[in-house]
């Protein structure tokens, strides 16, 4: 049986990748989610939270044992090497999942794999037929994440520039879909890359 066509998508804080891939999920699209995987990985009693608590102290928990992401995004974002460590936890484990994953999709043309941070995720990349990049104004996308989260424009900024920039992404794009009009267009857009990739798995 011929397998299906791994398509990632991916884009920058803010860019709708979440509006991208529900619309893609609504045309019958198997979606795999590694945002998803990331926070299944580390629920209560799983290997990796262990790991984490060993590397990062227990200070990084909340008091019911669960992970406090918030103090540990803090610890990340401040310290590259602990950034490196977090991602030599967490990333062979997301590449196990989404091969797991991928192996499980029967009688698909093609499927979804959502990294926000592809660019940056060499082995990921490798699993993936084509790279599809949202892409969309910083300002636009400043924007979105300041309604979103309830955070300054200082606080997004740091976000961006710790981030791939959209060029490097764009570098790496076989498909680009803009998202920085209506809904109508976002779906229109969609449906003409839905078309595409049945083609190109057939």
């Amino acid at each position: 049986m011929k397998r299906a066509l791994v398509v990632g998508l991916t884009g920058g804080i803010g860019s709708g990748k979440s509006a991208v891939s529900a619309a893609f999920e609504k045309r019958g699209v198997p979606v795999i989610d590694t945002d998803q995987i990331a926070r299944d990985l580390v629920n209560p009693g799983q290997p990796a939270l262990q790991e984490i608590v060993a590397a990062f102290g227990p200070d990084c928990l909340d008091r019911s044992g669960a992970l406090d992401r918030s103090v540990l995004r803090k610890t990340v974002f401040a310290d590259p090497l602990a950034r490196t460590c977090l991602e030599g936890i967490l990333h062979p484990r997301i590449q196990r999942a989404v091969q797991e994953q991928l192996a499980a999709i029967c009688a698909a043309p093609y499927c979804l794999v959502v990294v926000p941070l592809l660019a940056e995720t060499e082995r990921l990349r490798a699993l993936m037929d084509r790279i599809l990049v949202v892409d969309v104004p910083e300002r636009l996308q400043v924007q979105r994440v300041m309604a979103r989260d309830g955070v300054d424009q200082e606080h997004v900024q740091r976000i961006l520039s710790a981030q791939t920039t959209p060029a490097q992404r764009l570098e790496l794009a076989d498909d680009v879909i803009r998202n920085d009009g209506s809904l109508e267009e976002l779906e229109a857009g969609v449906a003409l890359l839905h078309e595409k990739y049945h083609s190109l798995s057939c």
